[in-house]
């Protein structure tokens, strides 16, 4: 049987093939100008010094990767909660009122608003659909906002709601791919990666990304929707459940109790740290820091993730069952894991597309189910963390990856049998509270029927500027190399919205 050493050795000259001319440019470029400058400054004792240093520099990662990191520039919050409701919420339900558009309900579509536009599904001429549910102002604001959110409407006066969104993704999984890396395509890593990459984490028992999923299904981007992409692995969001195990195999085997679990850790990480010697390879120390983790949250996510402790009145002020699954549910372990330190919790919710294919689905019946599980829970969600003095650290995103026509769908050019909405991707509403947004604001304007933007328009892009902002990074210079250049999440695009921040 070949030796360890030997079997590295074979390894390493393996993975010489896979270094590509762009890192050869990128790590080489530096050493032949100074092959060339060495042979005119032969004898200097500081380009040696210089050298060393910098070798000592790049040698020095031997630490967690999770430990907390300093921002850029001070930021207003510390950590996140957003909340994606994926497949899309209607905006004309909830958020953009648009009483001109009840006039024309039942007419056709304008051609203007058809040429040279792509929907998912519409074909032909479809009718103009007006709002389904009332309307009315709220708080010192005046805030619009629909009878689908009674509870919203008391905390209108704590929230941004931007009316103005664009995408340029008509497709739920590409949206929401773009939505939360930047990037319509597999491969990049996720905004909670991207948070925990630059701040750590507070909590070393705890994941700096949590992920939190209801309503029955994962969303349509799959889990790469939280994945770490080209980042080290520890970086990746993990995924925990209200019901059951927190995490999937969180618990020790039969037969072997906590020190026997620790003892064999240790082991599997000496081994690592060899490896890591023998290769210095940067994922190595993401797989070190996993073990230890790992060991840690056995005892620490149990109880974090338990709301049956949560006193009578939180229970009700939230509408959360422990002995039933939620998006309540989740939203309330949202507000303990942000206490305890997690610097990103990002919650999805499946089932919020209102095609009018069938009942729920339509935006009459499904969507207004739909709003009755988040409306209490998010509002709720506000006031807790201002009570507990924890709403000007934390941001608190709402929204989902695009918005719906004011046209009904008419799939096939058939009317569909209930009342709904294709996607759109010209204008949709998404809302923002705590972490230094201003307060009782509603930034952008649609036009008279919710179809364009008029003003205030911005883009998947600038909402991720403006969180990377908001927790202290200048997304322009907040970058990680990969394949020989340097990526960062709003790839080449975005501006913080300045409106928007207190």
């Amino acid at each position: 049987m070949p030796s360890r050493k030997k079997i590295f050795h074979e390894a390493g000259e393996h993975s010489l093939s896979f270094i590509t001319r762009r890192h050869f440019l990128r790590e080489c470029r530096t050493g032949m100008g100074m092959m060339g400058l060495g042979t005119l400054l032969a004898g200097c004792d500081w380009l040696g010094s210089k050298h060393n240093a910098d070798v000592q520099t790049t040698n020095a990662l031997g630490t967690d990767p999770l430990t907390p990191k300093a921002p850029q520039f001070p930021g207003k919050a510390k950590s996140v909660i957003y909340l994606h409701m994926a497949g899309a919420p209607s905006q004309l339900e909830l958020f953009d009122y648009k009483p001109e558009l009840h006039k024309l309900d039942g007419q056709d579509c304008p051609p203007s608003l058809l040429e040279g536009k792509k929907f998912a599904f519409i074909r032909g001429v479809p009718k103009l659909l007006g709002p389904q549910i009332g309307f009315k102002q709220y708080g010192q604001s005046g805030t619009w906002v629909s009878d689908n959110l009674p509870h919203f409407q008391k905390v209108v006066d704590e929230v941004t709601i931007l009316k103005a969104v664009s995408t340029d993704q008509f497709n739920h999984a590409p949206a929401q791919l773009l939505m939360h890396t930047g990037s319509p395509r597999l491969g990049r890593p996720s905004m909670g990666s991207w948070v925990t990459y630059g701040l750590g984490t507070e909590n070393s028992n705890l994941p700096g990304f949590v992920v939190l999923t209801s309503g029955g299904k994962n969303p349509d981007a799959g889990k790469s929707i939280w994945g770490s992409g080209f980042l080290p692995s520890v970086y990746q969001g993990v995924q925990c459940r209200s019901e059951g195990e927190p995490v999937l195999f969180l618990k020790d085997p039969t037969g072997m109790d906590r020190d026997l679990r620790k003892a064999s850790i240790d082991a599997i990480n000496q081994v690592n740290e060899l490896a890591h010697e023998e290769f210095g390879d940067p994922e190595i120390l993401s797989r070190i820091a996993q073990y230890e983790l790992a060991y840690r949250m056995q005892a620490a996510v149990p109880d974090v993730m338990n709301i049956r402790d949560e006193p009578a009145h939180i229970h009700d002020m939230y509408g959360t069952n422990p002995d039933k699954p939620s998006l309540a549910n989740n939203i309330l372990l949202a507000r303990k894991l942000v206490e305890k330190g997690v610097r990103f919790v990002q919650i999805f919710d499946w089932g919020w597309d209102s095609h009018g294919t069938d009942s729920s689905l339509a935006i009459d019946v499904g969507l207004i189910n739909k709003c009755r599980q988040v409306d209490k829970a998010m509002s709720a969600l506000i006031l807790d963390l201002k009570q507990r003095g924890l709403l000007d650290e934390t941001l608190v995103v709402w929204g989902g990856e695009f918005g719906r026509t004011p046209m009904q769908e008419n799939r096939e050019g058939k009317q569909n049998p209930f009342k709904g909405r294709d996607h759109h991707v010209e204008a949709f509403s998404m809302w923002m509270a705590g972490g230094g947004i201003k307060q009782g604001t509603t930034f952008g304007e649609t036009d008279d029927i919710g179809y364009n933007a008029i003003n205030g328009k911005v883009s998947v892009y600038d909402i991720q500027a403006t969180i990377l902002n908001q927790l202290g990074f200048d997304h322009e210079k907040f970058t990680y190399p990969f394949q020989g250049r340097p990526f960062r999440l709003t790839d080449v695009h975005g501006s913080v919205i300045r409106d928007v921040i207190a």
